[in-house]
């Protein structure tokens, strides 16, 4: 998948940042749309379903990245988010991860390192899809496909996000076995920092809660060590 074929909402109240990163943006090959709020942005969205990845700032007027984030989800679990803000605080970073987020960046940053994060992004759903289509898992009483980031028990479906289906498959590859802590963030997240190993355990959390309706499941936290998918 090549950068012509990605097209891109950008969320960016500061007009300034927003036309620069657009500019940039367009300039790599990508198709970027800028919008200067999160309502537009929102509006826009609706209206065009082509978008494959949204870049939005946090503190935006009107409807702010985080509740943009949340309904974005609501309706395209499946397409990557990052996150853009002044903020630096360790709540704020997981509210991030909770409404959505694939990857987060603090302002200022280097546009070159937003250009790499998105690739990195889109390579790693590119490769992960043509990998996993048409497999299947049988996680217990429930059916787990990959590639259309889809848990099933009987006549229940949820669609799970990205990291989700991701951080799911990669237990499911290693059932019963002890996944190192360090080696999923440095496979999913790309780095095993503070704020990535934070967002992990919230989506530790989230797959807890999908796979409750058969307790036979069981993802064991295995302190100072990984995890355990028990099935």
């Amino acid at each position: 998948m090549d950068a012509n074929s990605i097209k891109i909402l950008l969320a960016e109240d500061d007009e300034n940042l927003g036309m620069l990163l657009r500019e940039y943006l367009n300039a790599k090959g990508y198709a970027a749309d800028l919008y200067s709020d999160g309502e537009k942005a929102w509006k826009g969205f609706v209206q065009n379903t082509t978008y494959q990845v949204c870049v939005l700032d946090v503190m935006m007027p009107i409807l702010d990245g985080f509740s943009l984030a949340k309904k974005i989800r609501n309706t395209h679990p499946n397409i990557p988010i990052i996150f853009l803000t002044a903020k630096s605080m360790k709540e704020d970073v997981l509210e991030g991860f909770n409404s959505g987020a694939d990857d987060y960046m603090t302002k200022p940053f280097s546009i070159e390192e937003l250009i790499a994060r998105l690739e990195a992004i889109i390579r790693r759903t590119s490769s992960r899809n043509q990998a996993l289509e048409g497999q299947l898992f049988q996680i217990g009483e429930y059916n787990f496909d990959p590639t259309k980031q889809t848990l099933t028990i009987g006549e229940s479906l949820a669609k799970l996000t990205a990291k989700e289906s991701e951080l799911l498959l990669y237990l499911c590859s290693n059932r019963n076995a002890v996944v190192d802590r360090s080696e999923v963030l440095k496979a999913i997240w790309s780095d095993d920092s503070y704020f990535n190993a934070r967002s992990m355990d919230v989506y530790i959390t989230k797959l807890r809660k999908f796979l409750k309706e058969d307790p036979s499941i069981q993802i064991i936290n295995l302190r100072g060590k990984g995890f355990k998918l028990i099935y």
